[in-house]
């Protein structure tokens, strides 16, 4: 039996989900964790968007000592900061209400990992571009970029991949509705995702699912 990986987003997780959730090996959350508790609290990895509007607000506010924050081992800044500078110039053009989406906060989120002995990672522009790549067979409507949760799904899977140790993990999703700001492909993120559930490589934690992890299968 390999390691049950719970990748939890901050929408609705279903009745009974939460002891699911912390009885995992590994659990991923994103930036406010807005869910925590209603959706279990253990937290292995916080999973950020360290550029613009979003990271300033987390790292000038109580993010930082947040129950999150505090139990994680490990924060991830999900945007490259390179691919994101090289954004910049196009975004203006076709975003300029934009002005500050690739404002880059990395080091502020390296200082809060360093400053608690958590474990911080930048997340590859590699998988990003990967992502970018895979969206494309769903014929997305323009977008600015992917969400943080498609990045950090295809990073986990990349990881899974890389080690052959690890071909037993499961890697279960909980909390995504495929819902928010209208700069993400939400529409051909679903269809993506469903993708990966229908060739086994993702599980939806669904009660019929709760109920079956309960049972230890």
């Amino acid at each position: 039996m390999g390691q049950r990986i719970m990748i939890v987003g901050n929408g609705h997780v279903p009745e009974g989900a939460a002891a699911r959730i912390d009885a995992a090996d590994l659990v991923i959350r994103f930036n406010e964790c807005r869910n925590f508790g209603a959706a279990g609290s253990r937290t292995d990895v916080v999973a950020v968007c360290n550029t613009g509007r979003p990271a300033r607000a987390m790292l000038s506010g109580a993010w930082r000592d947040s129950p999150a924050v505090r139990a994680c081992s490990e924060i991830w800044s999900v945007r490259d900061p390179d691919k994101f500078g090289e954004l910049r110039q196009a975004l203006l053009v076709s975003y300029p209400e934009l002005d500050d989406f690739c404002d880059d906060f990395t080091a502020g989120f390296a200082a809060v990992a360093a400053a608690r002995e958590k474990r911080h990672r930048v997340l590859s522009r590699d998988v990003h571009e990967a992502v970018e790549h895979a969206l494309l067979a769903h014929e997305p409507k323009p977008y600015v970029v992917p969400s943080s949760g498609l990045i950090v799904v295809a990073q986990v899977l990349a990881d899974v991949l890389a080690d052959p140790g690890r071909d037993r993990d499961q890697i279960f999703l909980a909390g995504f509705s495929h819902q928010g700001w209208d700069g993400h492909p939400f529409a051909a993120e679903r269809q993506m995702i469903e993708a990966h559930v229908a060739s086994g490589k993702l599980v939806r934690l669904n009660p019929d699912t709760a109920s079956f992890l309960s049972q230890g299968a």
